[in-house]
Parts: structure tokens; C-alpha cells; sequence
């Protein structure tokens, strides 16, 4: 029989059974502050993801031979808290059946569900806004509050890397919460990454992260498809800089807020860093 190509990520080939990584969408993009569209992103990085070949070299690890299951997209409601439970639960089953939860956004409204259901110790993301906003635009489930809510969940550090934009209270919370440790784009760009990631490294210790990558972390004007684009950010390569030293130890994953209206290149960058994290995961090494 010939071989018929599917709308799954590639290489997620195995049964929910027998997978221990299992892929599902979140394509929300309901209370979108700028531009909609990241509801389509799902679709358009599992399409790009079968443009890259299955052997990740660095890690010397073939995706064909690690067991991946993709679930699909959930049909996800309308209002965001619901979505947020939808989230939860989904990512809650994946945990209790002993495998590693990958979401695809979506927009950042989503991730607190994911991260609800893993209960990591520490919560790593890359982000150019802090999202630590209480409420906006009349719910407190906006995507600009999607740390503000990880943090409600008692979660004991917090590492934003790439930061850049948000109102004035927000910075001063990071100023007064200890558990809070920001790490700019131009101090990403002063210091290196790889110093960045130390330090984390040194903060975390032993104790369990949750991996939380937003697209518009990177400049704008390296991936422009993006729901709120912001220029002077870190650039893909310092993404799969953090990608590749944090894997390993992230009990959760997600890939939120690409908004597939470019020439495909933001897609690509997430399909490839959402290989690159199962591979350094399933090889058990860390990139730094």
C-alpha cells in the first residue's frame, strides 16, 4: 500500500497508548488584544513540520523511533475559562496516563490550563510581554494575563526570558515578587543566553519546570507572523538555546501565539523547536 500523508505532526505516528509525548492543539484566539489568527496556527505548523527530516543530529536522536501521539485539535469553546478548563483536563489525562503533555496554540490564554494540570515547581517562559495584568478586557482569562494566572497557582519561581513591553504596574511587580526573575531582550543581548540560562539553572536546582515558549519572544522582523509583534527581541537561535537546555527537565511543553499570516517562517520555527524539545527530552541531556 502506498504511504497518505495526514494533517498530524509528523512522525506522530504512534497509538495514545503506547506514545509517551502526546501532541494536541489549543486553537483559541478569543480574546486576541491585536491581530486574531493564531487559531489557525496549529494547522500550519503540523503542515511545516513535515518539511524537516526525522534525524535531530545534536542530541543523535530520530524521531521515528520515539513514540508520539497527536490527538489532534481540541474543539475548543468560546469563552476563555472554559477553554482554560478544556485545557486542563485534557493535559491532566495525558499527565496521570505517565506521558509528556506538547501543546500547540493557540493564543497564551491556554497555558495556565496546561500548567494546572503538570503542577511543576518552577515555570520557565519566553515572552516579549510579562503578562502579569489581573484582568483585561473585562476577564481575568485574557492572554495578557496568562502568567498573572501561573502565578496564581502557586507555582514558586517564575523566569520570563526575552521581556520587552507592558505597563508600568507590571514591571513593578516583577520589582517587589520574589518569586519573579525577568530577564530582558537586551539583557539577553548584553549578557548572552547561555548566561541567562545559567542562571535559571542555578535558581531551579533539582525541582520539576513547566516550558512555556511564545512566539513573539523572537523580533518581529526575524518572525513576523505574530498576534502582537514587538521589534528588538531575542532572535530563534537563543529559542532553541533555551529549548535545548531545558527539555530534558520540563515535565510540560507549549508553543503558543503564531499567527500564521507570514510566509510561513514563524510556523517553522515552532514546528522545528517542538521536534527539537521531544528529541532532547527522549535523549535525557541538556543543551547548556
Amino acid at each position: 500500500m502506498e504511504v497518505f500523508l495526514n494533517t498530524l505532526f509528523a512522525d506522530a505516528e504512534a497509538e495514545y497508548a503506547d506514545a509517551g509525548y502526546v501532541i494536541f492543539g489549543a486553537p483559541y484566539d478569543g480574546t486576541s488584544s491585536y491581530r486574531a489568527g493564531s487559531r489557525d496556527a496549529p494547522g500550519a505548523i503540523r503542515a511545516v513540520s513535515f518539511n524537516f527530516e526525522t534525524y535531530i543530529p545534536d542530541p543523535g536522536i530520530d524521531l521515528g523511533d520515539v513514540s508520539v501521539c497527536d490527538l489532534g485539535d481540541l474543539e475548543v469553546l468560546s469563552l476563555p475559562d472554559l477553554v482554560v478548563d478544556q485545557v486542563r483536563e485534557t493535559a491532566a489525562m495525558i499527565v496521570q496516563d505517565g506521558k509528556v503533555p506538547v501543546m500547540i496554540g493557540g493564543e497564551h490564554t491556554v497555558t495556565p490550563g496546561a500548567v494546572a494540570a503538570v503542577k511543576p515547581a518552577c515555570y520557565v517562559v519566553c515572552d516579549a510581554h510579562l503578562d502579569l495584568r489581573d484582568e483585561f478586557g473585562g476577564t481575568k482569562w485574557n492572554h495578557a494575563c496568562a502568567t498573572r494566572r501561573v502565578m496564581d497557582l502557586g507555582v514558586e519561581d517564575i523566569f520570563i526570558i526575552g521581556a520587552r513591553s507592558g505597563p508600568a504596574e507590571e514591571f513593578e511587580l516583577v520589582e517587589e515578587s520574589e518569586r519573579l526573575h525577568m530577564y530582558t531582550a537586551d539583557e539577553v543581548a548584553d549578557r548572552g543566553i547561555e548566561a541567562v540560562i545559567r542562571d535559571i539553572k542555578e535558581i531551579i536546582g533539582a525541582r520539576t519546570l513547566y516550558l512555556s515558549i511564545d512566539a513573539d519572544a523572537v523580533d518581529c522582523c526575524l518572525t513576523p507572523g505574530l498576534g502582537t509583534p514587538e521589534p528588538f527581541g531575542i532572535t530563534p537561535r537563543d529559542l532553541r538555546s533555551v529549548v535545548r537546555a531545558f527539555a530534558a527537565r520540563a515535565s510540560g511543553f507549549d508553543y503558543v501565539e503564531v499567527c500564521p499570516i507570514d510566509a510561513g517562517q514563524t510556523a517553522a520555527v515552532a514546528a522545528k523547536l517542538i521536534r527539537e524539545f521531544i528529541a532532547w527530552h527522549e535523549a535525557g541531556i541538556e543543551g547548556l
